[in-house]
């Protein structure tokens, strides 16, 4: 055998002895459960045959809210017109905004672009897991004036889609339309 080969060889031979076993020491390097989690299972889309709009309680700095869902049952969807003070915004006391909340289990502190196609327009608006006190929501709030929310106001169905949460089809109904324009009318006097 030539002396290079040999040499090489040992070296590894060496540096391979110097290193410890990938198993030892295993237990301080923290739980693999911790490294290995990932997104929850996706949810099933609700079947929302029969389901319609209502009002909904206020809380304070709340204008107007409305929930999307089956009689009897958890809503699939919220949607509020919002004042600077219910949001602890540094802006205008009357600033107004529109939250969108979607009443299914989010994973913690995720962020995900909530779709919405109907009426001749299709948004795509940003949504975070929110926790409420109890559970983790998706949830976003975006400007009265922001023209992505023409989705909602229109006479038509609606698909709203959040990867791993489903898709809920909205039903037609004028009362999304009156509470984004009461909305918008709000926010033009904070001008």
């Amino acid at each position: 055998m030539k002396p290079a080969i040999l040499i090489s060889i040992l070296a590894c031979a060496l540096l391979t002895a110097c290193q410890p076993p990938a198993a030892d020491e295993y237990s301080s390097r923290g739980s693999a459960a911790n490294q290995n989690e990932g997104p929850s299972e996706p949810i099933d889309s609700p079947d929302s045959t029969g389901a319609f709009w209502a009002s909904a309680g206020l809380a304070g700095g709340v204008e107007e809210r409305i929930i999307y869902g089956q009689a009897g049952q958890p809503p699939y969807l919220g949607i509020a017109c919002e004042t600077g003070a219910a949001r602890g915004s540094a802006g205008p006391a009357n600033a107004a905004t529109v939250r969108i909340t979607r009443f299914t289990p989010a994973d913690p502190e995720a962020q995900a672009l909530m779709a919405l196609i109907g009426n001749g327009h299709m948004a795509r608006l940003p949504v975070d897991a929110a926790f409420n006190g109890q559970v983790w929501l998706w949830e976003g709030s975006y400007s009265a004036a922001s023209t992505d929310l023409d989705v909602l106001t229109g006479p038509r169905q609606i698909e709203l889609t959040i990867p791993g949460a489903g898709s809920v089809i909205l039903n037609p109904s004028a009362k999304p339309a009156a509470l984004i324009d009461r909305c918008r009318r709000l926010a033009a006097t904070a001008l």
